[in-house]
């Protein structure tokens, strides 16, 4: 079985400007002038698709590929499926498309996941869980780190300030132990492998 697969990458690439497309337009892009009427009255701007897929994608791409990447690892079967591959998930794109559209608000969603499937203990399945979690926590204090220790450009300013407050959204609501997060399936393999 290779690595990643062509479908994988074509997933990938598709989620990428799903994702982009979602939030162009709802995170700020600082401008010499900026007018509220002329911002509703555009079309459509390539460039804020542009910074949204730099703000959103690596985290998500990296917390999914982490998925998949531990999982082969352990010896498990695992491949990256975009949101349109699944029923549930499909309605729930077509539905934050539609919010999108009519100015709605923000939907929840999910732009893809990793179906894993094969032989493994409780841990291999919590460590699995966590590895995407833990990239988030990773981009998450990396980000914070430079903004607080480093000289870097004004004009990224923005994007690492938006790369810590995803990644840290991302960590604390992946890790909820509800069922169907990665929290849940962290925390019951955890105990199913040192309790149960």
């Amino acid at each position: 079985m290779p690595l990643i697969t062509l479908g994988e990458i074509i997933d990938l690439v598709l989620m990428t400007f799903f994702v982009g497309y979602i939030f162009s337009g709802i995170i700020p892009i600082r401008r010499e002038r900026y007018d509220p009427l002329e911002h509703y009255k555009r079309r459509f701007d390539f460039s804020e698709l542009k910074f949204a897929i730099m703000a959103t994608a690596p985290a998500i791409i990296l917390h999914e590929l982490a998925h998949k990447f531990v999982a082969i690892g352990f010896g498990l079967n695992a491949i990256f499926f975009a949101f349109y591959r699944n029923s549930f998930t499909l309605m729930l794109g077509v539905l934050t498309i539609i919010s999108k559209l009519t100015g709605f608000g923000f939907m929840f969603f999910v732009p893809g996941f990793v179906g894993i499937s094969g032989q493994g203990t409780n841990l291999e399945f919590a460590l699995t869980a966590f590895a995407g979690p833990f990239v988030n926590l990773a981009l998450w204090l990396g980000s914070w780190y430079v903004l607080k220790h480093t000289k870097y450009k004004k004009k990224n300013y923005l994007l690492l300030v938006l790369t810590q407050r995803i990644n840290m959204f991302l960590f604390i609501f992946n890790m909820l132990p509800l069922p169907g997060f990665d929290g849940y399936k962290v925390f019951t393999g955890l105990i199913n492998a040192f309790v149960g």
